[in-house]
């Protein structure tokens, strides 16, 4: 239903103009893991999905990995009423006016079911994890139909809503994007190949009986009466006859400035969420006609709408939701909106609280005193997108990107507030606090040392213009450690702050973003080149003393111990032994929800900047020897056989194989299939959260030839 953006902000991309979903990076849906559990989160992030409850006057908000309910009585003043935490990013939104339950398309973490009959305290009652990543939901009868992008359509039994169970699947030509079931048909938004119409009648047996081949990339779809409606992308809004489903025809279009993401359909108009352009207004009373009305460009990236009565309701990604009054389609205005946090960049531990640089929403506070259930307390709004944060006593120092540093005063956390700024010549990334010095990561304007003995005047002191384009800096003892990207690793003498020079430099293989120091070693975060380790016991002439890369793109790196702990975007948390720099090897992993981009480590947390996905907090648990030569066979294992709710199953593969993962309950019928998919040769884990009924279940490990089925027994 929405278009989806995953990258990181190391590489200047802007967040408000990608396309791209988790699974064009091959990751598999569900959280794959070994020796990594996952403890808490703070999701909320940017706003992609928006439905109501009208009879109750429920506005249910996705915000990253989480769901707003808002009291939408008065659509010009809107009020907290509960939230969601889901486990993966909000891609979209279904509401059951009937048995006031939300069904949530949440991406990596497959479709989850919430009872809302109590708008306060939602409850989740159950969830299944789709093969792929969940797009779009749609709900009919005791059917769920899920848009599973690069796995086509799900159909999933819900008749008992903690016990859902797929019974069929269609794979689509392209990516499945958005679904929309009228009758016994399933209209399917699938990019590059179009409208596909698929024959539910029988669930278990779903088949494509029509297709119309639309000239962009079909992303939704709404259909009334006889016509389907597709949000086209870059071709705007395609009207299509379905009449005779096995015969679809376009009857008319109407372009649209922008890229058409969504498109809800209210008495003679089509109302599309236009990305960059906004919500346009199309005038459908003649189909073969359409043509547009009016618009409101609203301030950020129109990716969902829905309408009611005098309404329209618009998810615009960073800028949260945006009630427009549409009483005259060809003048809208908004009368109110919803903030929602933007984009979790980079984060700060310090005593009881996280610190987040939350891209355009600034910093954001978050309680973690209990890991297992943190909670904001306090925000503090910058001029630009917040980048990177550092604390030092009662001050959080934040690189504001075109904004420079920002000193905010966090002596109370529910109430902090700007103290005092030095803008800086480029794009402030990153920054860290020594002394009475902030160095500041200026992009093309290399290391900028700004005094902060007062707070409230901070003045530039000094700076090193490094020959790349400065991502991070780490300072120990007279030297400060710069990640200059395409440049690699500066080191800097500051002994002297207002006159730095470069004593050496290590040029990685890739581009280097981030960096830490540890004794003797620098750890940078090389992106596609993973994680490199230099040896800087001589900073005039350091070497490479080792490196591991696990894959992904290594973005942000902390070390504790004897290890490091890695964001790696697309490919989350990576843990990696240290303990012989010159031979370092993966330990640990979780798969985060979306990208993976700071990491910070305190106590037996780590505390990671997911991107859309928010603050994730995960527990690391060292287990075992590091892999070895001789591990020639499969291996399965289990961490109980008698458990309450969640799974633990890892499982070893000496080679590349196709992996299933099912549960069969004791009449033998396979009531869940987790895992369904080539995977790489190595470890793996998978935390199963199981939403069945209590009693004895199998379950059946194939991989390649080989094949093992274990008993475990569900006590809830």
């Amino acid at each position: 239903m929405i278009l989806l953006a995953f990258l990181a902000a190391p590489y200047g991309v802007d967040p408000d103009n990608l396309f791209l979903t988790k699974r064009s990076f091959d990751l598999l849906s569900g959280f794959d893991s070994l020796n990594v559990t996952f403890v808490g989160n703070w999701p909320f992030e940017a706003s992609y999905a928006v439905t109501m409850d009208i009879a109750r006057s429920l506005v249910f908000l996705g915000s990253g990995g989480g769901v707003y309910v808002l009291d939408g009585d008065n659509p010009e003043s809107l009020l907290y009423v509960g939230e969601m935490r889901t486990r993966g990013v909000v891609s979209a939104l279904f509401y059951d006016e009937n048995t006031e339950r939300l069904y949530i398309a949440d991406g990596p973490g497959g479709l989850e079911i919430w009872d809302v009959s109590n708008p306060s305290a939602p409850q989740k009652i159950g969830s299944y994890f789709t093969q792929d990543y969940a797009l779009d939901v749609f709900v009919s009868g005791n059917y769920a139909y899920v848009a599973d992008d690069f796995a086509g359509l799900k159909i999933i039994n819900i008749s008992d809503p903690s016990y859902p169970y797929g019974v069929g699947a269609y794979g689509t030509p392209d990516y499945a994007r958005g679904v929309f079931v009228s009758g016994t048909y399933a209209y399917v938004a699938a990019r590059s190949s179009g409208l596909r119409i698929i024959d539910i009648s029988d669930p278990s047996s779903p088949y494509e009986v029509g297709y119309y081949d639309t000239p962009g990339s079909a992303e939704d779809v709404f259909v009334s009466g006889t016509y389907a409606y597709v949000a086209d992308e870059l071709s705007g809004l395609r009207i299509v006859d379905i009449s005779d489903p096995s015969s679809p025809w376009e009857v008319g279009y109407c372009d649209t400035p922008g890229d058409a993401a969504s498109v809800f359909v209210s008495d003679t108009y089509a109302y599309v969420g236009d990305m960059d352009s906004g919500l346009r207004i199309i005038d459908i009373s003649d189909p073969s006609s359409p043509y547009e009305v009016g618009y409101y460009d609203t301030p950020g990236s129109a990716l969902d709408v829905f309408v009611f009565a005098l309404y329209a309701y618009v998810a615009d990604r960073a800028e949260g939701l945006r009630v427009i009054d549409i009483f005259n389609p060809s003048s809208p205005y908004e009368v109110s909106y919803y903030d929602t946090p933007g984009w979790a960049v980079d984060v700060f531990v310090s005593g009881s609280y996280a610190y987040i640089a939350d891209g355009d929403s600034a910093l954001r506070i978050i309680d973690i005193s209990d890991p297992s259930s943190p909670y904001e307390v306090g925000y503090c709004d910058t001029p630009d997108d917040a980048e990177g944060v550092f604390v030092s006593g009662t001050y959080a120092y934040v690189a504001d990107e075109l904004s420079g540093l920002r000193i905010i005063d966090i002596s109370e956390p529910s109430s902090p507030y700007e103290v005092g700024y030095c803008d800086t010549p480029d794009d402030a990334e990153g920054v860290f606090v020594s002394s009475t010095y902030a160095y500041v990561a200026d992009g093309d304007s290399g290391l900028r040392i700004i005094d902060i003995s007062d707070p409230s005047s901070p003045y530039e002191v000094g700076y090193y213009d490094t020959p790349g384009y400065t991502e991070g800096v780490f300072v120990s003892g007279t030297y400060a450690y710069v990640a200059d990207r395409a440049k690699g690793l500066r080191i800097i003498d500051i002994s002297d702050p207002s006159s730095p020079y470069e004593v050496g430099y290590y040029d990685t293989p890739g581009w280097a973003v981030d960096v830490f120091v540890s004794g003797s070693y620098a750890y940078v975060a090389d992106c596609w080149e993973g994680l490199r380790i230099i040896d800087i016991s001589d900073p005039s002439s350091p070497y490479e003393a080792g490196y591991c890369d696990p894959g992904g793109y290594a973005l942000g790196v902390f070390v504790s111990g004897n290890y490091v702990y890695m964001a790696d975007g697309w490919e989350g948390l990576r843990v990696i032994d240290i303990s012989d720099p010159s031979s370092p090897y993966e330990v640990g992993y979780y798969d985060t929800p979306n990208s993976a981009g700071g990491v910070f480590v305190s106590g037996n947390y780590a505390y990671i900047a997911d991107w859309y996905g928010g603050l994730q907090i995960y527990l690391f648990t060292p287990q075992g020897l590091p892999p070895s030569e001789k591990e020639k066979e499969y291996t399965l294992s289990l961490s109980s056989c008698f458990f309450t709710k969640t799974l633990n199953v890892e499982f070893f593969l000496p080679a590349d194989a196709h992996v299933t993962l099912e549960i069969y309950d004791i009449l033998g019928r396979c009531v869940e299939r987790i895992l369904d998919r080539d995977m790489k040769h190595g470890r793996h884990g998978i935390d199963y959260d199981f939403h069945l009924p209590s009693g004895v279940y199998f379950v059946r490990f194939t991989a390649g030839r080989f094949e093992r089925t274990e008993k475990v027994i569900l006590m809830k």
